[in-house]
């Protein structure tokens, strides 16, 4: 079947990063030869000039090429999902986190029974009365500590949805322009739980879902959450 075949050579690249992906699959569908490329990317297949070459990867779009009538082969496959690297960012922008530890710098007060959970605390002078523990629970002051605390917990949870489901990712992912992408976002707003559970894969194949969902009736009303 190969006899007037001859050895092709290639490489495989990531579209967009151009970076070399290995373990991809190349079929001939002229001859039904069909082998992975190695570690370095590169791969070598018995074809002729001008036969159709699949190349496949999972988690990347099929794409078939030709098999040119001199050269080396260089592939470029287009990946589903758009893969986050780690990036540093420098600013002035406080992250969820660094704004909860303002918030509880600024509310010091609140938080003072915090550090002393039971009525009875032991000190350097020995055990004694918890004055920040009564005080949360007896005076009205306390009661209004405490619901303080949860309104800021709350408001954390909401800049932590808000710091992961970012307009511009959410623009980058979908295309979207406003004002369909505040459309987009407010209706398809994540939960506190998805966004610190779900890797950048699940995270962005969910935006994804919800755009097809979106784009099937763009003007239905969207729910806005309140809370997380």
């Amino acid at each position: 079947m190969f006899a007037q075949d001859k050895q092709v050579a290639g490489l495989v690249f990531d579209k967009d990063s151009k970076e070399r992906i290995a373990k991809v699959n190349i079929r001939n569908l002229r001859n039904g030869q069909s082998v992975y490329n190695t570690l370095k990317a590169d791969f070598k297949i018995s074809a002729r000039p001008g036969d159709a070459l699949v190349i496949s990867k999972q988690n990347y779009f099929n794409d078939t090429v030709r098999v040119p009538a001199t050269g080396d082969m260089a592939v470029y496959l287009k990946a589903k999902s758009i893969m986050l690297k780690e990036v540093n960012v420098r600013d002035t922008i406080l992250t969820a986190d660094q704004k909860l530890q303002e918030t509880r710098k600024a509310y010091s007060k609140i938080y003072g029974s915090l550090a002393h959970k039971d009525i009875l605390s032991i000190g350097p002078n020995g055990a004694g009365i918890g004055i920040d523990a009564i005080w949360n629970m007896l005076s009205r002051s306390g009661r209004n500590a405490t619901h303080l605390r949860e309104l800021i917990e709350q408001d954390y949870k909401l800049n932590v949805i808000d710091q992961r489901f970012s307009k511009k990712l959410v623009q980058q992912v979908t295309g979207l322009q406003d004002p369909q992408l505040s459309s987009f976002m407010a209706r398809y707003r994540p939960s506190y739980y998805m966004v610190t559970t779900a890797s950048d894969y699940e995270f962005i194949n969910q935006i994804k879902s919800n755009l097809k969902r979106f784009q099937r009736n763009p003007n239905a009303p969207g729910y806005v959450p309140l809370t997380p």
